[in-house]
């Protein structure tokens, strides 16, 4: 009797009498002191010992922890994510004694060894309200009672091997990762009751290791929040990029959008708020709401990281070009991949999957080649949607995107351009506030005024006046005065001053499929606006090369028939 009416004391005794640097981290100070000296909401009205509330020295209900609660009974709804190797069944080990008050199912004063339910302050009988209130809806939290062997964990790449994982996570007896796994109940030093610190990522990066994440500038950016706007940082103690780490977009409890725990419900809410000028020195979510833009806000729920490129639904989410594990400034290995896109899957000039594109033209085939559902931007004779077909090397002519041009001729050619060089994707479609276009914005093609996605003017209707703006895409690389002096055909400054006829009437930006057009009839990007080129009186329109700077016309334009029209 005495040990049974003395031990309960002596536990308190051990546990307030520590030394003074201990007592911030003792259970006394934290939120698990359920009793009348408690800091927390959820207090006892009447009950002054401490460690009853999980434990007893006597008639426990598990050997260790000596445990003073029932399980709960209720069927839980659990983690389930496409990108999650592992299996998650109901709750056990650890996690199911946790869960004996966090899931609001039982009492908190309900204890097996006692003769009555301990009282709590009213309305505080269960725990229901606060972030600690997990409920039966696991699904937005981190997965539980699962082997990490035989999850993602257990294949090594991008998770760091269970015989490698710091002390003090750790995994339990079974190699399951638990509840436990995280947090330690009677330590509240790190906060949230975690085993370790979450700044940088430590406490993530103890389990898992994405690839390229030790150069990314989410794990190295020092920038802040300007204060203007909301807070995108839920711990007010970590005040800038690197310190959140993961943290900026993820959250291990009630994430917005369960899969991948991602702290937002909506997609791009996860980044654009802090890539909105206040953390991130450009505003990007300005740049994807402008008139022509990649956006990500007509669809929700559409993209997933396994997504088959070849048969997903239309849409565009920052995730579809940048993987946050990976996003860097400036270039990147290998050369051909800028830093920003680093990481990411695309589409080969074959046709093929390539999980980390190695090339940046690889990362627009993904949408805008096999998988494109558009119809064309302009109405042309012969009309192409994927962009692959167009730009591929053994077409009659292309713009060099994939290989050095077809043309060897090419006058009008600003230097540094030869017609050896090989251009990007993003010199003709970026934004017009990006760095290349002269503008302090971001670089890439986020959003532009020019249509489509343009970074500079390119007036596409007929009768407008030539101008160095009119045209303003065209003249970044090929110089006015070489295409008005009729250097390279020696109509066009008569076609498109006199005659006010678009670049675009007779030219095609991107290219000319073979398997559609001929070396006699599409080369230097011929392919006509049927808009505003039309048949002739023979039923002809088309353009025959005779060879060096020569060729001849039948068609209709602008009311005139062409009829072996030379130049």
């Amino acid at each position: 009797m005495k040990t049974s009416l003395y031990l309960p004391v002596l536990l308190l005794w051990m546990v307030s009498a520590q030394p003074t640097n201990a007592q911030a981290t003792s259970i006394v100070n934290t939120k698990h002191n359920l009793s009348t000296s408690g800091p927390g909401t959820y207090v006892s009205s009447n009950e002054s010992r401490i460690c009853i509330f999980c434990h007893t020295p006597h008639r426990a209900r598990t050997t260790a922890p000596l445990w003073n609660r029932e399980d709960s009974r209720e069927t839980y709804l659990v983690y389930s994510s496409s990108t999650f190797g592992g299996v998650v069944g109901q709750p056990g080990g650890s996690s199911k004694l946790c869960l004996s008050c966090h899931d609001g199912s039982i009492a908190l004063g309900n204890v097996v060894h006692s003769d009555t339910t301990i009282q709590m302050q009213p309305g505080k009988e269960f725990l229901t309200s606060g972030s600690a209130a997990l409920g039966v809806s696991l699904n937005d939290d981190h997965p539980i009672s699962f082997n990490y062997n035989t999850s993602k964990g257990g294949s090594g790449q991008e998770y760091v091997p269970d015989s490698a994982i710091p002390e003090p996570v750790h995994l339990d007896a079974a190699g399951d990762v638990q509840c436990t796994s995280c947090h330690d109940a009677h330590d509240n030093q790190y906060g949230n009751f975690l085993l370790t610190s979450a700044r940088q990522g430590g406490l993530c990066l103890s389990c898992h290791q994405p690839d390229d994440w030790n150069q990314a500038s989410h794990r190295l950016s020092a920038a802040t929040w300007d204060g203007s706007g909301t807070d995108p940082w839920p711990n007010a103690d970590y005040d800038n990029v690197a310190d959140n780490a993961c943290a900026n977009c993820h959250t291990p409890h009630s994430a917005g959008q369960p899969e991948r725990l991602l702290e937002q419900a909506v997609e791009e809410d996860n980044c654009l708020k802090c890539h909105n000028g206040h953390v991130a020195s450009t505003d990007i979510a300005n740049d994807v709401a402008r008139i022509s833009a990649h956006s990500p806000f007509p669809t929700l729920g559409v993209h997933d990281p396994v997504e088959d490129v070849f048969s997903m639904p239309r849409h565009a989410e920052c995730q579809d070009c940048h993987d946050p594990h990976s996003a860097r400034p400036g270039s990147a290995a290998p050369p051909g991949v800028p830093g920003p896109i680093l990481g990411v899957s695309g589409v080969s000039g074959s046709g093929q999957f390539v999980p980390r594109i190695n090339e940046g033209y690889q990362l627009c085939y993904k949408c805008h080649a096999d998988n494109n559902g558009g119809t064309g931007y302009l109405p042309r004779a012969i009309q192409q949607t994927n962009v692959r077909f167009e730009f591929d090397p053994q077409n009659p002519s292309y713009h060099p995107i994939e290989a050095p041009g077809a043309n060897l001729d090419v006058p009008s050619l600003l230097p540094p351009y030869t017609t050896a060089s090989i251009i990007t994707c993003t010199d003709c479609h970026q934004s017009d506030t990006s760095p290349d276009a002269g503008g302090n914005g971001a670089a890439g093609p986020h959003g532009s005024q020019y249509r489509p996605l343009l970074i500079a003017r390119y007036d596409t209707q007929e009768y407008v006046t030539e101008s160095p703006s009119t045209y303003a895409l065209c003249y970044r690389c090929h110089s006015r005065t070489s295409i008005l002096n009729d250097d390279s055909f020696k109509e066009h400054k008569k076609h498109i001053q006199k005659e006010d006829a678009p670049c675009s009437a007779c030219h095609d930006g991107h290219g000319i499929s073979a398997s559609q057009g001929t070396n006699l009839n599409n080369t230097h990007l011929i392919n006509f606006n049927i808009s505003y080129v039309s048949t002739n009186k023979n039923g002809l329109r088309e353009f025959e090369d005779l060879g060096n700077r020569k060729g001849q016309c039948n068609l209709k334009c602008h009311g005139e028939d062409h009829k072996n029209e030379r130049y």
